[in-house]
This record gives C-alpha cells, sequence and structure tokens, in this order.
C-alpha cells in the first residue's frame, strides 16, 4: 500500500516512517527506483503500530530495535527495565525541583511537627486504599491532610469507601491547615517516609514536605481541584443498629473464598455469616460477638474486603446500620484508623 495509507493505518506520519525506514527500523516493502516512492504490506503494520507505541512510552531508538527483535519474555522484561527507569528519573527530578523551589525564594512554610517515619508510611498506605483514580475527578485519588492543634488527620474516598486515620505529632502547628495531597507522588515518597526515625512535616502554598533528615526531602504536591465534603458523610451516618467484633484473619478469607464479585454478610443471634448473593453456595460462619438487630447486607467484596484488611490489630468492628446505609469498620481496641463501605444494590433485611 502506499505510504499515505500505511500512514493512516499505523497511526505513524509520513515522514516518521521515511525516518525509520532510514535508521533501519521499518523498511519499505517495495521502492519505485525511478519515483522514489515507498509501498508497505499488510504484514508490517503490526511493527509499525508497535513501534509507534514504543515512542509514544519514551523508548529510545536503540531500545525499540532491541523489542521488536526479542522473543515476548525477553521483550517484556526490556520494556519493564524501561518503565523503572522512567520512575526513577521522574523521582530524581522531583528531588531536584524541590531544592531547586527553595533556592529561588524564601517560601512560608507552616511546620507540622515530626511524626515517626514507619507510623506515617503505614498511616498513609492504609488510608490511600480507599482513593481511586478517575479520569476528571483527580481529588478522589489523592490523601487529604487536615492539621489542628491536636492532630493530623489524613482522608481519602473514592465514593463507596472512605478512610481516615489520625495522628498525633509533637509540637502542633500554630494555625489549621489543609489540603489535598497528589496520591501518586505521595505513594512513591513512603518508601524513604518508612526508613527514616523520625519525618518533619511543612506545608508550602503547593505542596507538603517531608524532611527525611540525612536522606534529604521529599515534596509532594497539591491538588487543587476540591476535596469532597467527607466530613458531611461523617456526621450524618447516625447510630449503628448492630455491632460486630469478629476476627480480621477469619473475615478476610471468608470473603476471599465467595466464588462471586459480591458477598452477603447474614448478622444475627447466632453470629455472623458469610455466603452468596443467590444463596446457593456454602455459607461460612465466622465466630463474632454481634449486638443488635439481625441483617442481611450485601458489599461487592473488592469494596468490604480492603476496608477490612486495612484495620489495625487482630479484631475488627463493624458497626452496620441497615441494608443500604455505610458500614463502618475500625479495629476492636484502636479507634484511630475508621473505614467507611457502602453496601451494594440492597439485598434486603432478615428477621
Amino acid at each position: 500500500m502506499p505510504i499515505g495509507a500505511f500512514a493512516r493505518r499505523s497511526g505513524l506520519t509520513s515522514s516518521a516512517l521515511r525516518f525509520y525506514a532510514d535508521t533501519g527500523l521499518l523498511p519499505p516493502a517495495e521502492t519505485d527506483p525511478v519515483s522514489g516512492y515507498r509501498y508497505y504490506g499488510p504484514g508490517q503494520l503490526a511493527r509499525a503500530v508497535a513501534l509507534r507505541r514504543l515512542r509514544e512510552v519514551g523508548m529510545p531508538l536503540a531500545g525499540v530495535e532491541a523489542v521488536l527483535g526479542a522473543e515476548a519474555g525477553e521483550a517484556a522484561r526490556l520494556l519493564d527495565e524501561h518503565v523503572a527507569r522512567i520512575v526513577d528519573q521522574a523521582a530524581a527530578v522531583r528531588e531536584k525541583a524541590a531544592v531547586l523551589r527553595s533556592a529561588l525564594g524564601k517560601e512560608e512554610a507552616l511546620p507540622f511537627g515530626a511524626v515517626k517515619g514507619p507510623v506515617l508510611a503505614d498511616a498513609v498506605e492504609q488510608v490511600l486504599t480507599a482513593a481511586a483514580y478517575e479520569p476528571g475527578t483527580p481529588a478522589l485519588a489523592g490523601l487529604r491532610v487536615e492539621v489542628d492543634a491536636e492532630a493530623l488527620t489524613l482522608t481519602a474516598t473514592d465514593r463507596y469507601r472512605l478512610a481516615t486515620r489520625t495522628l498525633v505529632p509533637a509540637e502542633g502547628p500554630a494555625r489549621t491547615w489543609a489540603g489535598t495531597v497528589d496520591g501518586a507522588e505521595l505513594r512513591a515518597a513512603v518508601g524513604g517516609i518508612r526508613r527514616c526515625p523520625a519525618v518533619r512535616l511543612e506545608a508550602l502554598s503547593h505542596g507538603i514536605r517531608f524532611g527525611l533528615g540525612g536522606r534529604g526531602d521529599r515534596y509532594c504536591r497539591l491538588v487543587p481541584e476540591d476535596f469532597p465534603d467527607h466530613r458531611l458523610v461523617l456526621a450524618s451516618l447516625g447510630g449503628a443498629t448492630t455491632r460486630v467484633t469478629a476476627s480480621k484473619e477469619l473475615l478476610l478469607r471468608a470473603l476471599e473464598e465467595q466464588p462471586g464479585a459480591d458477598a452477603v454478610l447474614r448478622v444475627g443471634g447466632h453470629g455472623l455469616t458469610v455466603g452468596t448473593v443467590d444463596d446457593a453456595g456454602p455459607r461460612l460462619a465466622v465466630p463474632a460477638t454481634v449486638t443488635g438487630r439481625a441483617l442481611r447486607v450485601r458489599f461487592e467484596v473488592t469494596t468490604l474486603h480492603p476496608a477490612v484488611s486495612a484495620a489495625i490489630g487482630p479484631d475488627v468492628l463493624l458497626d452496620l446500620r441497615g441494608h443500604d446505609r455505610p458500614v463502618t469498620v475500625r479495629s476492636a481496641d484502636r479507634g484511630d484508623l475508621t473505614t467507611l463501605a457502602m453496601p451494594a444494590a440492597p439485598a434486603g433485611t432478615a428477621t
């Protein structure tokens, strides 16, 4: 086919095809000896598309040639190595940019005090389980940080779950502050935070700086979009009608053994069982202490499992409010991490 038609089908421009022909990466199937016009065969289309995609992820020409000439397993390894290099380079650029920000001028900073690195890293990872990336709503992928004289509060939500945890830093700030931190950058910083005995936090105009002592500083940007009004959600919950205390490990195991995407929790005087929506599968009994009225509540496993998994300690406390109201998941002996999980489509109640 002519070069123009091949360009349209492959997503490459004609000039790019001429360049790749000259480099030997994608020579034409035939070249007219008089006009020099280039023609390509249908069998070359897959290679052209792969070449375009590799260049779109920043693969250098030498790397493209190696990937295109390798077996599938080796090609995947080369691509993974390239991505790892890009991630490392991005982290280095962020660190250099943080140093440059300081050099450009004195920026007013609000110190939060210090928090133990492992404790802060755990808190960030626990709360970020409730975050999710949604195109057009970047705040849902972020971590809301709120600071007052008494506590540092971390919150994340994807509208189906909401997780919040409070920490008490040394030397509380002189004034209150709130901002939504970029979740991806925060996840990338967690490794360094975890290895630091004490992390000093400072709020800047467009981000948060984590002082890691001899390990340098890490800077994470703020997301400018508004964070959902989670305080309104928490304030409107109302009291629990049923309270369940159960083994975290056994409840997770019961959820993992469900064959479908949803699981039904049946709570009553005889304890807690986890079963299928259609009642056709087995009901797995989870030893539990139950107070309040009997309920039958349906959850998506991908919603409830992370909420239970993030709980601190061996036992979880579930506060249920009905088949269509959020359940609160907390540690049975520590209340500084709270997660809300929304039920799936109502499955009715039981007596």
